[in-house]
């Protein structure tokens, strides 16, 4: 594997792992609901109500869940920051940006297709709470592509360029 692979794979791995295990602590405080309870209701989105009565393997399901679709969303933003360099750029803005879109993306697309089947409903504290959770998610991200993923290279004029 050469090394700008390696940065891109290692952004994507460190961001979506990293971002999808704070989002779980975030989810817990948000909620005051347990961790396993969190895992179970992200199991939920395969298995409905019936996630929370498979105990540990449920909790489990929910933690690849968890994972694997932090780590589909970091690969999304490192491709994205290969084609448009602005991300690289203005990392701190574009994560940002990147969580109000995760935010709409995963509460009206994700959870309403899943098989809870609902629309989320937020109390004006609720719901700043949990974009506040998608807005570090979005920044764990854009940081890690930033620092790892792909790297601005100067061309001979000295004009940033994405490698």
């Amino acid at each position: 594997m050469q090394k700008k692979e390696r940065d891109v794979f290692t952004a994507i791995l460190l961001g979506g792992a990293i971002a999808g295990a704070i989002d779980i602590g975030a989810a817990c405080v948000i909620s005051g609901r347990s961790p396993g309870f969190i895992l179970q209701a992200v199991a939920g989105g395969l298995l409905a109500k019936a996630s929370f009565e498979g105990g540990l393997a449920t909790m489990l399901l929910g933690a690849v869940l968890q994972e694997v679709m932090g780590l589909l969303i970091a690969a999304i933003y490192v491709l994205l920051a290969k084609s448009i360099p602005v991300l690289l750029r203005r990392w701190i803005i574009s994560g940002l940006a990147g969580g109000v879109v995760i935010f709409f993306v995963m509460n009206y697309v994700v959870v309403p297709l899943s098989a809870w089947k609902s629309m989320p409903h937020f109390t004006p504290v609720k719901f700043a709470a949990n974009m506040a959770a998608m807005l570090l998610f979005g920044l764990i991200v854009a940081f890690f592509s930033r620092r790892l993923g792909v790297r601005a290279e100067l061309t001979a004029d000295g004009a940033a360029t994405a490698a």
